[in-house]
């Protein structure tokens, strides 16, 4: 065996090293693409409210002081899990009505207290954006955040 390293060595190792990490690359996109659409993603309730109450949460730029999943801007809580902080899997009416009135009595103006501004949303824009607050506490995060207080 030749003590040198050949070009053409240095070659194979290159290519073959090049080609095994894009197939697994790949291999490792398409795993995570299905798990995503089959296991982690509630599509059975993904309805046009759920879609809806997406566009008044763009719309209305919450990500610019909450974090959703936690994406966005750590000034407010977490969303994806206030459907269970208020209730929600036991009592989705309860739920609902809190979530309303909390939305709906912003800003409080106590002082010294960071506040929410307040939305004119309509009802059916409330019921939508609730709708996809509850929609995303079903989401597969597997057990993030580790608690329920956001």
């Amino acid at each position: 065996m030749s003590e040198r390293f050949t070009k053409s060595a240095a070659r194979n190792i290159f290519y073959g090293g090049s080609i095994f990490f894009f197939v697994a690359f790949v291999g490792l996109t398409a795993e995570s693409h299905w798990h995503i659409v089959s296991q982690s993603t509630d599509t059975a309730t993904l309805t046009p409210a759920v879609a809806h109450g997406k566009r008044v949460w763009e719309k209305n730029a919450c990500i610019d002081c909450h974090t959703l999943l936690g994406e966005g801007a750590y000034f407010a809580p977490e969303l994806g899990n206030v459907w269970v902080r208020y209730g929600g899997r036991d009592d989705p009416e309860i739920a609902r009505e809190g979530l309303k009135a909390w939305i709906r009595s912003m800003p409080t103006g106590i002082e010294g207290r960071r506040q929410m501004p307040h939305f004119d949303l309509s009802e059916k824009e409330l019921n939508d954006l609730i709708d996809f607050l509850e929609w995303t506490s079903r989401i597969d995060t597997q057990d993030w955040p580790p608690n329920d207080a956001g």
